[in-house]
């Protein structure tokens, strides 16, 4: 504890005596100082015990002692040492006063009491609090280094909590929770999830701390929280929640820091181990798209897990950059409906920070850790390759960060350019080891489909549940359509006949004359005479299917252009 004015009374050498404020004598003392100016308030920083003799003051005047008093009061001035038997045999009357009013302690300082003595108390007070400190410090450095060996992440927080007796916990990249200690701490810790978020924009290591603003309506949230960014990357990857009832003091300090150095060196594995899991990462994808699940397996040891005997799914990502500059989607591609709306979680993991295949890849890896799976991450040139347990928590952590980069944007418009950021996602069938390459080729079509689209995620499996005529809004395929039916469009634009609708009609109708005819509202003689006429224009036979089917899809594609046109 630090010197307070109480210990300095009950100093046995200094002879003090309480004269005025005797029920603020709890009141921690920073410094003594002497001073004899008439306002020395300017040379205050809070906190100090003021030693005068009234050297240069008027202490009989009433009004005199009010004013400076109350100067000294609003200062921070903690209390008043006034030596008696140098200019004033007696505390003057009018300061007794002045102190009892304020409520500002007030001490008399016997002839035989040096200011010097006074001081040096005070600061032998101060070392020995500050030596206990670091001793404490270094003790709790020492446990909570044995908890982080024996106990992990959530025996390093059981220490830190008890340390600063208060609540510690841990949070991921997306500010979830990992760990919590006491265990009621959790709930608390979740509330914190916005303002951990708002930490992990500014570069690390970065701090801020949580008042206990919301005390009034929420008891249980009226504590100190501070709040650390875990890492030595520009982009933390993790947090540290600290809640006390008070600031921290010294001791608890050290801990603080002691506890922020361990979980980095838990959390940030070295550069060579991390590189080295790499590399044997890309060896095992490498075979199981070879088609050598066995020797996958081999090589992985038991690095993942069950992943690799596992029904899993294959990732594959691309900037949207990336994507943009292999995309041969016009710029009026019809977009389907944007998926539901995501958590508010995914969408503040939506944040990319300019590196979208990063921020993807830390989503998969925080999932895949909280629940405990394992997971397959590989940067693969300018993409991103992942492969994950069909089912899991990264894989659905994959579809709602995806869901809510689509929600946060505007809707999309593949630009020729290639400078749009953003994610494009490709996500495969659920397959097993012995399928892996087929698997890989489904999520590269799924992100050819998801490119053409300008959708930020499409997966392999709705591509053959959904319908072919969104595949026929792509400029090529509405040139042919162009091409197919122009003769036909000129012919009707004379006023000549109506082919195109016509065409449409029996083609609809699978080649029956009588319903087409009805369905036009002619007769069926008049119906096979405009079909001779298309067959003369086109130089084709409506006998051949191939015929018939490249008609209809050209048909389809028209019609698919003017929906997304009028629509």
């Amino acid at each position: 504890m630090p010197p307070t004015l109480a210990s300095l009374v009950h100093h046995s050498a200094l002879k003090l005596t309480v004269r005025a404020g005797e029920d603020r004598l709890d009141v921690p003392v920073r410094w003594a100082h002497v001073s004899e100016l008439a306002d020395p308030v300017p040379y205050m920083e809070g906190g100090e015990l003021l030693l005068i003799t009234a050297l240069k003051l008027d202490a009989e005047d009433p009004a005199v002692m009010h004013r400076y008093v109350k100067r000294l009061a609003g200062a921070g001035v903690v209390g008043l040492g006034f030596a008696v038997g140098v200019n004033y045999d007696d505390i003057p009357e009018p300061l007794v006063e002045a102190a009892r009013m304020e409520g500002l302690p007030l001490l008399e300082v016997p002839r035989r009491t040096p200011f010097l003595a006074i001081s040096k108390a005070v600061s032998a007070a101060i070392a020995a609090d500050q030596y206990r400190a670091v001793t404490a410090g270094f003790a709790a450095q020492r446990e909570l280094t044995r908890q982080a060996l024996s106990g992990g992440p959530e025996g390093l927080l059981a220490a830190l909590a008890t340390q600063v007796d208060g609540w510690a916990a841990l949070y991921d990249a997306s500010g979830a929770v990992v760990a919590a200690a006491p265990d009621w701490a959790g709930r608390r810790a979740a509330r914190l999830t916005e303002d951990v978020r708002r930490l992990r924009e500014r570069p690390a290591p970065a701090s801020s701390v949580v008042g206990g603003a919301e005390g009034a309506e929420h008891p249980e949230n009226a504590d100190r929280v501070e709040l650390h960014s875990l890492g030595t990357s520009r982009r933390p990857r993790s947090a540290l929640a600290v809640g006390t009832a008070a600031a921290l003091g010294t001791a608890e300090r050290y801990a603080v820091h002691s506890a922020i150095a361990l979980l980095t060196l838990t959390t940030e594995r070295s550069r060579s181990l991390h590189e080295a899991e790499q590399r044997i990462d890309e060896a095992v994808l490498r075979m199981l798209l070879a088609g050598e699940p066995d020797h996958a397996r081999t090589v992985a040891g038991d690095l993942y897990g069950g992943l690799l005997d596992a029904p899993f799914r294959i990732v594959v990502a691309e900037s949207a950059s990336a994507s943009a500059a292999r995309a041969h989607a016009g710029p009026h591609a019809r977009v389907p409906a944007a998926p539901a709306k995501p958590s508010a979680a995914a969408l503040a993991a939506a944040d990319t920070d300019g590196d979208p295949l990063g921020a993807l890849a830390e989503v998969v890896e925080s999932a895949a850790a909280r629940s405990g799976e394992a997971v397959l991450v590989v940067p693969e040139g300018g993409r991103l390759v992942v492969l994950a347990v069909d089912g899991g928590a990264a894989v659905a952590a994959c579809t709602e960060y995806a869901a809510a980069l689509e929600t946060a944007r505007p809707v999309p418009e593949p630009r020729a350019g290639g400078d749009e950021e953003g994610l494009v996602v490709g996500l495969s069938a659920p397959s097993g080891p012995i399928a892996a390459s087929a698997a890989y080729k489904q999520a590269e079509q799924a992100l050819s489909v998801a490119r053409r689209r300008g959708r930020v995620c499409v997966e392999h499996e709705h591509l053959a549940a959904g319908s072919v005529l969104p595949l026929l809004a792509d400029d090529a395929v509405r040139a042919f359509a162009d091409g197919l039916l122009r003769a036909l469009r000129d012919h009707d634009a004379t006023g000549r006949g109506d082919l195109v609708a016509s065409l449409r009609a029996w083609l609809s109708r699978h080649g029956q004359w009588d319903a087409a005819a009805a369905d036009l509202g002619v007769h069926r003689h008049t119906l096979r005479y405009r079909m001779r006429r298309v067959e003369e224009i086109l130089g084709r036979s409506l006998d051949d299917p191939d015929v018939r089917m490249e008609l209809w899809l050209a048909l389809k594609a028209t019609s698919t252009e003017n929906s997304a046109s009028g629509g």
